[in-house]
């Protein structure tokens, strides 16, 4: 959101109001629905935003930035709960009542207490969940517009449990990958500094008593060994701080994310890039294809498919494809301009757009991607093995050198 100045004339005299907006034309639009008709509207300028929302918004980030997730076990199991209870024909405050009353997590129970007392009041199920579209996801609110809809949340909230379920099982299976590799490297940075510290100075006597240059390798300890010894708490906070500061950044500035974002998915991230796309990708498509699947409009899916997509850079390309959609394009022509999808993919949703099977085609695009991802996951060890080894060999040659090249030429130094 940015900050405008709309300019307003009021009884001959000109004044300003600050009206928060997403562009000026909104401002506009927003200052003539908020200010009596009397007044007329003028013009609206851009400004920064007041030091007080400044303030308010970088504590109300940082907060945010720390805010524990719901964990999406709870999410999934609460879901399942509200499909069997409401399949059984019990009334849907009823259901969101025990479903509060019984699940463990604080933030669901006031989110689903809340979510009564707004159906109670008269609400939908899909308008009382809006305001939580953060915690449950995109895809949860369009779920529970089809739900509501065709008359059978029970079907809806089901699949919605499976789509949550999928996602899940793949972030786990990375997540679980990775652990090792990152394990070993935690531990070889942690034992070498350790011998940085312990071993070098024993050693740092010794190389003091040399006349000549002390070989780099040695001269790296050294220096490694001083800022260690000298500054250590410093780097280490330094550190700690520089990793709050992008955590920050990445979740409240849209900017730095999509810079992020885009190097993350850059060719020159060895697995990293190859990684996020495909997850990104088949979590887009199987979320695109079963909205299609239950019978919501293809523009609609898309809106909600493409809200799931956390990669920012992908996500911008992706958000063309309504947009194409709305000129007349085809799918398969949308999808092609993006730049993200194999020839052989896009002829697959040809020929389902053609036959009339695009939920089938969709279905086969996501096992695709899902294939390719997990082969990946599968392969992953093998593939970061050389990574670890270089690693660990350039520290242990690091060490090795610098300890033992002026033993050498110490040695040489008392033969000749």
């Amino acid at each position: 959101m940015k900050y405008f100045n709309v300019t307003v004339m009021e009884r001959g005299q000109k004044r300003n109001e600050l009206i928060k907006a997403d562009s000026k034309i909104a401002a506009i639009k927003l200052a003539k629905y908020k200010l009596p008709t009397s007044v007329m509207v003028i013009k609206a300028a851009e400004t920064s935003a007041p030091l007080e929302e400044t303030i308010s918004e970088l504590f109300s980030g940082i907060s945010k930035s720390f805010k524990s997730k719901i964990p999406i076990n709870d999410k999934i199991s609460t879901i399942r709960q509200i499909a069997v209870m409401t399949d059984a024909g019990i009334a849907i405050n009823d259901t969101l009542e025990d479903v509060a009353d019984n699940t463990h997590n604080k933030q669901l129970k006031e989110i689903y207490t809340k979510m009564n007392s707004d159906i109670n009041a008269g609400n939908s199920m899909a308008h009382a969940m809006e305001p939580y579209t953060e915690e449950f996801g995109h895809v949860a609110l369009a779920m529970t517009n089809l739900g509501e809809r065709t008359g059978n949340i029970s079907e809806s909230y089901h699949k919605l449990a499976d789509i949550l379920e999928n996602i899940r099982d793949n972030t786990a299976k990375f997540k679980k990958a990775i652990r090792t590799p990152l394990i070993t490297l935690a531990a070889m940075g942690i034992a070498f500094t350790i011998l940085i510290m312990v071993v070098v100075p024993k050693f740092k006597d010794i190389f003091d008593k040399f006349k000549t240059e002390l070989p780099i390798p040695t001269q790296i300890l050294l220096k490694m060994e001083w800022a260690l010894s000298n500054y250590g708490i410093l780097i280490l906070a330094s550190l700690i701080g520089m990793v709050i500061a992008v955590k920050y950044f990445y979740k409240n500035n849209r900017d730095f994310k999509l810079s992020m974002d885009r190097i993350l998915i850059h060719p020159k991230f060895y697995l990293i890039n190859k990684a996020i796309f495909l997850s990104t990708m088949h979590k887009y498509n199987l979320v695109f294809g079963e909205l299609v699947k239950s019978g919501i409009p293809i523009s609609e899916a898309l809106d909600t498919a493409v809200g799931m997509v956390d990669n920012l850079a992908i996500k911008e390309q992706l958000l063309s494809v309504n947009a194409n959609i709305g000129r007349g394009m085809s799918l398969a022509e949308s999808f092609e301009i993006t730049g993200l999808y194999e020839n052989m993919l896009l002829q697959m949703i040809k020929a389902g757009e053609a036959g009339g099977q695009l939920d089938a085609m969709l279905d086969k695009v996501t096992q695709y991607y899902d294939m390719q991802f997990q082969d990946l996951i599968d392969n992953l060890a093998a593939y970061i093995e050389p990574i670890l080894l270089f690693f660990i060999a350039g520290l242990v040659l690091l060490m090795a050198l610098g300890i033992f090249m002026p033993m050498w030429d110490l040695g040489k130094a008392v033969k000749g």
